[in-house]
């Protein structure tokens, strides 16, 4: 039987198991020695706090637009928001000065998020491929310099934003996929145009 409040209820949230198992790909992906060894991403907290921005925001942008995907993006936005507040009580940062990290954290996401987004539609709609995504990522990723590395990266995440593309929701839903692994540069440059 149909209940006619059942539409003011909380909408119902992804298995944490869900949210656990897509951030731990995430994580485990933003650590790969392949950024830090062949594309120049600083092996530094910061190196590894923009690769995880990335790879968040890759997943983000496949999630929010499926059925049940805001809910899910929203779980896993909030797990990435946990785990930086844990990371900063590990690091010694004091009570009174997380929050502002932490803000700061956020901004440093959307920013990041902005203007990956930006560069995307950028780079499709000026059919300049994935030079603006690579110029974002040579910024925010590698300070502003090796647009090769940039390039590369660029090229990667293209590779890694269409195979998320190419899953189902279901798959997605159930966190049974898993992101691209180069074996090698040569498969960077290969993906080039």
């Amino acid at each position: 039987m149909l209940w006619p409040f059942n539409h003011f209820r909380k909408p119902r949230l992804p298995p944490r198991g869900t949210i656990e198992a897509i951030y731990g790909m995430i994580v485990t992906q933003a650590r790969e020695p392949l950024f830090y060894r062949d594309l120049g991403v600083a092996d530094t907290v910061n190196g590894r706090f923009d690769l995880l921005i990335l790879h968040l925001w890759m997943v983000l942008r496949r999630l929010r637009p499926m059925e049940g995907g805001e809910g899910l993006a929203q779980a896993l936005f909030d797990r990435f928001c946990e785990d930086m507040d844990a990371n900063l009580r590990e690091m010694g940062v004091g009570d009174l000065t997380v929050p502002k990290r932490m803000q700061a954290f956020g901004e440093a996401f959307y920013g990041r998020a902005a203007a990956y987004d930006l560069a995307l539609g950028q780079g499709l709609a000026l059919t300049e491929g994935m030079e603006p995504l690579a110029r974002a990522l040579g910024k925010n990723i590698l300070n502003g310099g090796q647009i090769d590395n940039a390039r590369r990266l660029a090229a990667y995440a293209e590779a890694a934003i269409a195979d998320l593309a190419a899953q189902d929701d279901a798959a997605l839903l159930a966190a049974s996929w898993r992101f691209r692994l180069p074996d090698s540069l040569q498969d960077l440059e290969a993906a080039q145009p």
